[in-house]
C-alpha cells in the first residue's frame, strides 16, 4: 500500500453529509471502471470477510444497481443505486438506499457525488453522500461505515495494482 496517497473522511452532521477524498495509484480509465462495472465493483466494495453481488447493473442515467453485501454466513444486506447523472470519466451521481431481497428501497436514503481527476499518474476521487436524515446518516456511521468503506478502499487499491487476493 502507498502511504502517501490521500484519504479523507469527514463527517459534517450539521450538513447531513459525510465527504471522502481518496487518491489511487492508477489511471483515470481504470478508477473509472472500477467504480462503473460490477464485475469490478464486487471485487471490491464490500469490507472483508463480506462480498458484493450484484443482481444487476445498468449504468446510465436513469439505470440502476442492485446488489447485497452478503457476510461469510450468508446474511445479504441489499441496496439499490438509481443513476442520476453521469459526465463520463469525470462525475457520476446516484441515490442510494437499503432494500429488502424484492428490491423494494427503505427510505430514507442518501444522494452520492462522485467526482474524478487525474495528475501526474494518480486518479481523485472525491465522494459526498448527503443523507436526507441525520438519523439515517447516524445509523450509517454506528454501523461501521467508516471502518467498512475504508477497508473497502483498501480492497480497491489491491484491485488496482493486480493482486484482487
Amino acid at each position: 500500500m502507498n502511504n502517501d496517497l490521500l484519504f479523507d473522511f469527514t463527517v459534517d452532521k450539521t450538513a447531513k453529509t459525510v465527504f471522502i477524498s481518496r487518491e489511487f495509484d492508477a489511471d483515470l480509465s481504470l478508477v473509472w471502471d472500477a467504480f462503473t462495472k460490477s464485475e469490478i465493483l464486487d471485487q471490491w466494495v464490500a469490507p472483508k470477510p463480506w462480498t458484493s453481488k450484484t443482481k444487476y447493473m445498468d449504468f446510465k442515467v436513469g439505470g440502476r444497481r442492485v446488489y447485497a453485501m452478503v457476510s461469510p454466513e450468508g446474511q445479504e444486506r441489499w441496496a439499490i443505486q438509481e443513476y442520476k447523472s453521469i459526465s463520463p470519466k469525470t462525475n457520476f451521481k446516484l441515490f442510494n438506499a437499503f432494500a429488502d431481497k424484492d428490491e423494494n428501497p427503505v427510505l430514507p436514503g442518501s444522494d452520492w457525488d462522485y467526482t474524478f481527476s487525474e495528475q501526474n499518474g494518480r486518479t481523485k476521487v472525491n465522494i459526498t453522500i448527503y443523507n436526507e436524515s441525520l438519523e439515517r446518516m447516524e445509523k450509517m456511521i454506528e454501523m461501521g461505515f467508516k471502518e467498512g468503506f475504508t477497508m473497502s478502499l483498501h480492497n480497491l487499491e489491491r484491485v488496482l495494482a493486480g493482486n484482487a487476493g
